[in-house]
């Protein structure tokens, strides 16, 4: 069975990440592993403490086909570093240079941007406006879609509200789930349970 890999650091976002699993893990397709700079606990925004399955190198010298998908958590290690991670660097060019896709939200999208990877596909992120103040080498601005979250052939990217359009995307990027169990399951959690309610008495 593939793995689906989160990266995470320090001060990550953890509820920009928190429908994920349970939604790859429950299609039975998928395992869902996470991976950092090195095994030691990270903890997130909201003081989760996470122990990472995988290292980065573990990652890097691992055969790629058993990943199908790797993801990165925002937070607020991204900006506090300006951006610069090598390991998480390497492992998105890893993932690229064989043709699988890599997600990401809120500030990592940013880091993404700031390191070219989204100069010639279509992306989203926390507006242009940011990405242009904080990645100085940007040259991404014709494809940048302002949209809760854009999917391209090898990019997922979603801005820090869009958590749920995040999810949904990469499951249907994955195939986990059939397209219309995955749309119900969005417009639910997206208009919430009185919305759902008052909708199906009205059929």
């Amino acid at each position: 069975m593939q793995e689906v890999l989160i990266y995470l650091e320090n001060e990550y976002a953890d509820w920009e990440i928190s429908h994920i699993g349970s939604q790859i893990t429950s299609s039975n397709k998928y395992l869902v592993k996470y991976v950092a700079k090195t095994k030691d606990p990270v903890v997130s925004m909201s003081s989760l403490c996470m122990i990472p399955d995988y290292a980065a190198d573990e990652v890097l010298n691992s055969e790629i086909g058993k990943f199908a998908m790797l993801i990165l958590c925002g937070g607020m290690y991204w900006s506090k570093a300006n951006f610069i991670n090598e390991e998480a660097k390497n492992l998105v060019d890893l993932f690229v240079k064989n043709n699988k896709p890599v997600a990401a939200i809120c500030d990592a999208t940013a880091f993404l941007a700031c390191h070219g990877y989204l100069d010639d596909t279509p992306h989203t992120g926390n507006s242009i406006g940011h990405i242009i103040q904080v990645c100085p080498s940007y040259k991404g601005h014709s494809h940048y879609i302002n949209e809760q979250c854009v999917a391209s052939e090898s990019f997922i990217t979603a801005n820090g509200t869009g958590e749920y359009e995040f999810v949904r995307e990469i499951v249907k990027r994955l195939e986990a789930k059939p397209a219309q169990e995955i749309d119900t399951w969005y417009h639910f959690r997206k208009k919430g349970l009185a919305a759902y309610i008052n909708e199906q008495s009205k059929k």
